[in-house]
């Protein structure tokens, strides 16, 4: 298997790395994930994505680890041009998850490659729309648990799948590591594929 740092913990994105051969050293990065003022849901993702990037670039360097590719990816929900974060709270995971409901949302997924002062980045964006979900199958789903540390309360690999209706774009960006875009990336640093 090839082996990158993954500026990140997610056991979501681990999991898809190893399925395309990619081992993975989690190194995560702590960012502001503030949105700036007048920022689009796409440069907000890219940037974040690139930042992550930066400061494990940073910290491998100052540890004195081995120069490998170091990957780092952000998701976003946007609804009506607003964007969804993780929910701070339960309610705040009923209230993004009732704004869902029955309507079509983006998913947009930036991943971010560095080594070497060289850092490329590619955003996945994919439209998912949501079933109409009752005031019970909101509450139930919320008090599961899933919806805390995702992105517009919702995990699509998870229970929450139930709710999908239909997606345009790649399944796996809306898990939060668009696998194509990724091989990708990883070709251009040398991290050869199947």
């Amino acid at each position: 298997m090839k082996k990158i740092y993954l500026a990140s913990s997610s056991p979501r994105r681990r999991e898809l790395l190893n399925q395309i051969g990619i081992a993975c050293e989690e190194r995560p990065s702590d960012v502001d994930e503030s949105a700036l003022p007048g920022e689009t849901p796409e440069h907000y993702v890219l940037r974040l994505a690139r930042e992550k990037a930066l400061v494990c670039a940073n910290r491998v360097a100052r540890e004195g680890l081995v120069d490998l590719p170091i990957l780092a990816a952000d998701t976003t929900v946007c609804a009506d041009g607003f964007i969804l974060g993780k929910p701070e709270s339960d309610a705040d995971a009923a209230a993004m998850l009732r704004r869902l409901s029955g309507r079509c949302h983006a998913v947009h997924t930036a991943v971010a490659v560095t080594q070497g002062g060289r850092v490329e980045v590619a955003l996945s964006s994919t439209e998912v729309e949501f079933a109409d979900l009752s005031a019970d199958a909101i509450a139930a789903y919320v008090a599961s648990g899933e919806p805390q540390g995702k992105a517009g309360a919702y995990g699509i690999q998870g229970l929450a799948g139930v709710f999908v209706r239909r997606i345009a774009g790649s399944y796996s960006g809306v898990m939060g590591l668009p696998v194509y875009e990724t091989a990708q990336l990883l070709k251009q640093f040398g991290v050869i594929l199947p």
